[in-house]
């Protein structure tokens, strides 16, 4: 693929997108963890708090240089506009799971969200594996991420019912 100015908006556009989810997820987040979040059984191997900040940063680069890899594809293809909506419905998803997880504070019903998600994030993983290759890889991290999120909302959830 040969670099087009055009591509240069759509990476400043994939990256907003995704920075956008990230400050509304850590909006909604960040009072929570703190309170609520601190007086909640968990299990030992619950990561530390502060892995999550890195850990996300990392992530939403790579969803964002993934959406990137596929838009700049051409909004003329029907197969790209499937997966970038695709790709907009789990990002949205990932910002509803922090409200509903903590913002509502409701680990199971973040945990029932969690498993829709995983299944959004799969079906973008394909669909862009299927349009290019290295943006289907670069979410590989991420539905592993979230993979192991949802194990620990689960058993968050079973430790406080």
């Amino acid at each position: 693929m040969s670099s087009r100015p055009n591509d240069y908006v759509l990476l400043g556009a994939s990256v907003a997108l995704t920075i956008v989810a990230a400050v509304v997820g850590g909006i909604i987040t960040a009072s929570p963890v703190q309170t609520w979040y601190q007086t909640i059984q968990k299990p030992s191997w619950n990561p530390p708090d502060w892995l999550f900040g890195p850990v996300w940063t990392i992530l939403y680069l790579m969803m964002a240089v993934a959406l990137w890899r596929v838009w700049r594809l051409g909004w003329g293809e029907s197969t790209v506009r499937v997966a970038v909506v695709l790709f907009l419905i789990q990002l949205i998803l990932n910002v509803l799971w922090s409200f509903i997880f903590f913002g509502l504070r409701q680990p199971g019903w973040g945990f029932l969200e969690i498993v829709v998600l995983w299944g959004f994030i799969l079906a973008t993983l394909i669909t862009f594996y299927r349009l290019e290759r290295l943006a289907g890889l670069l979410l590989i991290p991420y539905l592993a991420w979230v993979t192991f999120a949802g194990i620990l909302n689960g058993v968050v959830w079973r430790l406080n019912r």
